[in-house]
């Protein structure tokens, strides 16, 4: 039905006819020469059509938005003083010899260029949102890196193998989806958390190099980088080690930004230790591009009269910690009483300050409700050990030492940002990081061990019986890589002994009836000369949200769903037939109203 698309006529096609399909962006009527941007995937053209040709003018009177039309035109330079720099197609202009409406448009929910349209209309008619230029150069940015990811893992020996979607439950990670059987009353599929034990078992088949870029599944709580489903290049090897798979992979990722972004990314990436990246950041996935660090002060605070830091100093799960911010006395107290209810979202109990007005003034310099609590040795000692200058600010956390992470490492973050320390509009200067040498196990709220990554990580030590005796000061041969304070992608060597697997399930809690009945098949193929294997997992929403520049992954995918994990284009979830429930032999549990009867 087309000659070309809208966004690659340019001066090259000076005088020559096309024919072009698209949607109407925008139309104007000056003094009887209507004017016609159209717009298809590639970008906008101006059609000029003349009162001369009376029959096309007329139909061209009657155009609105988003009709799609097709258009026959004559190439034409534009004039002197209306050459659009913006467009490619800005130095020409079509004039129109001939037009059809292929079809009308009602007036649309919203414009493409408004910028305020609320997320939840956004996807309702998330067919229009698609037409905006953002989008569709976002989708474009998806399809590009999925293209290089599987040119580079095949030109390096991976196979392409799709794996089941339809398997059984985990007893890990988050809730599985489930999916009822009607051909076996009472059990149940599950829609796959990933598909880490058959990419396993394909290692135990000789495969030796495997991928996919694979949909996946997990009912969990949302936030701005989930959702209920999403795509991951999923990646498994065997016969490699641990620094042989993460060498390859950031070969790959360096490609995949020289060749969409025309960005160099280090070689090699820097690695950092797990209990480096928690003292300094209070994060396993530190933003490296935020010149902020956390500074303990155990060792200063565990003799002072303050119990606020001098309980948790002295405690063995605690932590004492002070976040130096250069230039933050000029921070309001109205921001600092934000700052205040930022970390209380992450358990914190308060937020201690001191603003140093002058750092060699002692405690006269010195600003806060605090400063009465601490004696003069310890302010001193503050002052000397974080490197403070006048017109500083000084952030303490104090307690649980996990919450105190999560919490004043969430705040880093955050002033980094509010203090512009980092572009987070452009992203300009890319920090990589590997992560590595965790925990093999952590400690859940009831006081189980629960794996760190998951159950099939190997640990270190290569003897079971030592890692049952110490699990707790057991770390894993696993690693994540991280870029700009986002986690990317993360994976591990496996564990391909029988015994080891074993231990590993013993020390979380999983007994033999039960590793037998969920993990059998698996324990069975170990026997059979399982080769050592590594592998890991990226995610490729994440990957194309960083690259793109966007805000939330729900930007880079055609249809996601909303944070509750809902679709308002097809209002999914939806009710079903009692039919179909009989069929599947479900009944439903009446759910009470908050506040009927009961």
């Amino acid at each position: 039905m087309r000659s070309h698309y809208c966004g690659q006529v340019t001066e090259e096609f000076l005088d020559q006819q096309v024919t072009l399909c698209g949607w109407v962006n925008r139309r104007r009527d000056h003094g009887g020469v209507i004017f016609i941007d159209l717009r298809d995937r590639e970008g906008l053209v101006q059609v000029v059509f003349d009162p001369d040709r009376a029959e096309i003018f007329e139909i061209a009177e009657r155009v609105r938005n988003e009709y799609v039309l097709r258009v026959t035109g004559r190439v034409r330079a534009r004039p002197e003083g209306t050459v659009n720099p913006e467009l490619i197609s800005g130095k020409i202009e079509i004039l129109g010899l001939d037009l059809q409406v292929l079809n009308a448009a009602e007036t649309p929910p919203f414009q493409l260029d408004d910028n305020d349209v609320h997320e939840d209309l956004r996807l309702r008619y998330r067919y229009i949102d698609l037409r905006r230029d953002e989008m569709q150069q976002r989708i474009r940015l998806r399809s590009q890196v999925t293209r290089y990811l599987r040119d580079f893992l095949d030109s390096n020996g991976f196979l392409d193998i799709e794996t089941p979607m339809l398997t059984r439950e985990t007893p890990e990670g988050a809730r599985d989806y489930l999916v009822p059987s009607r051909t076996y009353p009472g059990s149940f599929f599950a829609l796959p958390q990933s598909p880490q034990i058959f990419k396993q078992l394909l290692m135990m088949s000789g495969i030796d190099r495997y991928y996919q870029i694979v949909r996946c599944f997990r009912d969990e709580d949302l936030r701005a980088d989930r959702q209920p489903e999403f795509t991951q290049v999923d990646i498994e090897t065997s016969f490699m080690d641990e620094n042989a798979v993460m060498n390859l992979m950031e070969e790959m990722i360096r490609s995949v930004f020289q060749l969409t972004l025309e960005v160099e990314l280090p070689d090699p990436f820097p690695r950092m230790d797990h209990s480096e990246a928690m003292l300094r950041f209070g994060s396993d996935k530190p933003d490296l591009r935020i010149p902020l660090e956390l500074v303990d002060l155990a060792d200063i605070m565990k003799d002072v009269e303050f119990k606020v830091f001098s309980g948790p100093a002295n405690d063995p799960e605690g932590r004492v910690v002070v976040l130096r911010v250069p230039g933050g006395a000029k921070i309001s107290r109205k921001e600092i009483d934000d700052y205040t209810d930022y970390v209380g979202r992450y358990g914190a109990r308060g937020l201690a300050w001191i603003k140093v007005n002058d750092a060699a003034a002692g405690r006269e310099g010195l600003q806060s409700p605090v400063v009465k609590f601490l004696p003069d040795e310890a302010l001193e000692a503050i002052i000397k050990k974080t490197g403070t200058r006048s017109g500083d600010i000084l952030f303490f956390g104090a307690g649980n030492a996990a919450t105190v992470n999560e919490s004043i490492g969430a705040l880093r973050v955050k002033l980094g940002i509010d203090q512009n320390m980092v572009d987070v509009e452009t992203h300009a200067g890319w920090r990589p990081l590997w992560v590595v040498n965790f925990p093999m196990f952590e400690k859940n709220s009831e006081g189980r061990w629960t794996s760190l990554h998951h159950p099939f990580t190997a640990p270190s030590v290569a003897n079971p019986e030592e890692l049952k005796a110490n699990p707790g000061m057991a770390q894993s041969r696993a690693y994540d890589m991280v870029l700009n304070g986002t986690e990317l992608g993360g994976g591990s060597e496996r564990i391909y002994r029988g015994d080891m697997q074993n231990a590993v399930f013993e020390i979380l809690g999983i007994t033999s009836q039960e590793a037998e009945q969920k993990f059998g098949f698996l324990l069975n193929a170990m026997k059979y000369g399982c080769p050592p294997h590594a592998g890991l997992a990226f995610g490729l929403d994440r990957l194309v949200m960083l690259m793109a520049g966007a805000q939330s992954i729900r930007d880079v995918m055609a249809f996601p769903k909303t944070q509750t994990a809902a679709c308002p284009l097809t209002s999914a979830p939806a009710p079903v037939s009692a039919k179909q429930l009989r069929e599947l032999n479900l009944k439903l549990r009446k759910i009470e109203k908050v506040g009927s009867a009961t």
